[in-house]
């Protein structure tokens, strides 16, 4: 599908614009440490960004070359990645959780030739990643070993003139490959264009009002997933707004009252948490109580959202994983309108939301404008077409035709269906699907989706191809894992996970209902390869590891079974 954007919307164009329309307009505020705040105004952020881009250029690399970038969100991902582009070069983003083993297969797949290396955890661990000879440059705030041995930034834009002119990159041209999570595999390098991304985030912008020059978001989901890519990155520059950014999970809820975003997207599990976090201060039962009196319902929600930094949020926004019903229905008693979006590496975030004031609980809401949505007579996959659809997958042809038709349709590999108004729900991966013993096929993820509401539940996954029965494995948070090895604390946690159990079978039809649920206390992590950096468990790998085991739990007719204590 041809891409048709203005070329002013294109990201070399929005730089340009804010470095001569607004110079002295702060666009990044950056934490230092011990309260210490950094702002960059527009006119900081592109000397920056020019200094380091005719740094880069003096290198010898060629046109359309390949730069990576590891860090946590900061000020200088975003001014590295512009840097990037301004050279004329193609950014590869990497997550700052990755093993080193995934490191150097991405790395070596794109062909990186350079490596900005930013603010890290376990920078240790990933080095033996970086292939021997790979230039790398230290990026402020990165871990003391990095700017012992590598070159450092602020020395480098310090002794570097600053890029003149304005270069351009047409719509067309590769601006960078964003490597999948992989929860089935290796990762996948997924090719976007300026000018697939600038279409994305202008259709995003016509459903999001509130993301204007006045918007303040704060940053904290890896700006390597596509839907801070485009939240973020390309909302910055679409709008001008102002970005602050987070230290650490320590600081998160005072860096979130810092920033006291207008607009804020999030994960699943962290909306839970607040909620979490809210009903441990105040029982649930008050709190509906309090909500339901008039003259105190105003009062109580600006302070249950003050508490959270969200009192001045105009749009609030879930994805990557399913909402739960029950949990928009709870925010917006609060006055809180969550908005659920849908989309893909594949295609820039960009494919459906819910409409605020128009929710549909259990859908992900409605095409945006441009986007067109089909399912396949047969399987129910979602198919989407759209100017913000990938160019392919890197240096992977069969995999791109096997995922984009000859006609421009992206199978996204999730099952769905649509109501009557043409809201989208996701039913499941169309490779999730098993088969229990009985012949009844079950769909793993809305079960999932109501197993995480449970306070000490983490993650989980439902499994049993071939059982009886499903079954399903919890991953418990670091706090009741710590209870689940006390024996006390263990009963009292077992008692609340099997009524939880109970609760959500009652829900279910005969064949999906779980036959027990395994209680695992040590962590599903990136390093053990059970997750992948977006938190999204592989199923294949929990099948490796405990199928072997799940004959003999159900055998042992228990509804709550511990493993790991």
């Amino acid at each position: 599908m041809t891409t048709t954007v203005a070329s002013d919307a294109l990201a070399l164009q929005r730089l340009y614009h804010w470095e001569a329309t607004a110079p002295e307009r702060i666009a990044l505020t950056q934490p230092l440490g011990g309260g210490a705040l950094r702002d960059y105004t527009w006119r900081e952020l592109m000397d920056q960004c020019r200094r380091m881009a005719a740094n880069l250029q003096s290198l010898g690399l060629q046109p359309g070359d390949r730069v990576a970038l590891l860090s946590k969100n900061t000020a200088h991902w975003l001014m590295s990645d512009f840097a990037i582009w301004l050279a004329g070069y193609v950014s590869v983003p990497l997550y700052p959780t990755l093993a080193a083993g995934t490191i150097r297969q991405i790395l070596q797949h794109s062909g990186a030739r350079l490596l900005f290396v930013g603010k890290l955890d376990g920078w240790e661990a990933m080095k033996p990643g970086v292939p021997a000879g790979l230039p790398c440059i230290g990026l402020p705030l990165a871990p003391p070993d990095v700017a012992r041995s590598y070159p450092g930034w602020d020395d480098i834009t310090a002794r570097t003139a600053p890029l003149a002119g304005q270069p351009l990159r047409a719509a067309d041209d590769l601006s960078t490959i964003m490597y999948t999570s992989g929860t089935t595999g290796a990762p996948k390098g997924v090719m976007h264009s300026f000018g697939t991304f600038a279409w994305g985030v202008q259709a995003g912008l016509k459903r999001v009002p509130a993301l204007n020059q006045n918007a303040r978001m704060l940053s904290y989901l890896p700006l390597s997933h596509v839907a801070e890519r485009t939240l973020v990155e390309h909302g910055l520059l679409a709008t001008g707004m102002r970005v602050y950014f987070a230290e650490s999970l320590d600081t998160f809820t005072a860096d979130l009252q810092r920033a006291r975003p207008t607009v804020f997207f999030s994960v699943p599990r962290l909306w839970v948490k607040f909620q979490q976090g809210v009903n441990a201060k105040m029982p649930p039962a008050k709190l509906d109580r309090l909500l339901k009196i008039p003259v105190l319902r105003g009062i109580v929600r600006k302070k249950v959202l003050g508490a959270l930094g969200l009192q001045e949020c105009l749009f609030a926004a879930g994805g990557a994983a399913p909402m739960p019903p029950e949990l928009l229905r709870w925010y917006d008693r609060l006055g809180l309108d969550l908005v659920e979006v849908y989309g893909m590496t594949e295609n820039c975030g960009v494919s459906h939301a819910t409409l605020p004031g128009r929710q549909r609980p259990g859908t992900v809401g409605q095409a945006y404008d441009g986007v067109e949505c089909r399912l396949d007579p047969v399987s129910s996959e979602i198919q989407v077409r759209a100017p913000c659809v990938m160019l392919g997958y890197f240096q992977q042809p069969e995999l791109t035709a096997q995922t984009l038709t000859a006609d421009g349709w992206l199978k996204t590999g999730d099952k769905g269906a649509l109501d009557g108004e043409g809201n989208l729900r996701i039913t499941g991966r169309v490779k999730d699907l098993f088969k229990t013993s009985k012949g009844k096929y079950v769909a793993p993820a809305p079960i999932e989706d109501r197993l995480v509401m449970h306070e000490a539940i983490e993650a989980c996954c439902v499994t049993g191809a071939n059982l009886g029965q499903p079954l399903a494995l919890v991953m418990l948070n670091a706090e009741a894992a710590h209870k689940a090895r006390d024996p006390a604390g263990r009963a009292a946690l077992e008692a609340s996970l099997a009524a939880h159990l109970a609760r959500i079978n009652e829900t279910l039809d005969p064949h999906e209902q779980l036959d027990c649920l395994v209680a695992m206390v040590d962590a599903w992590t990136v390093d053990n390869d059970i997750i992948t950096p977006t938190f999204k468990v592989k199923r294949n790998r929990i099948e490796d590891l405990f199928a072997k085991n799940y004959d003999r739990w159900v055998a042992m007719r228990q509804k709550v079974i511990w493993y790991g204590v």
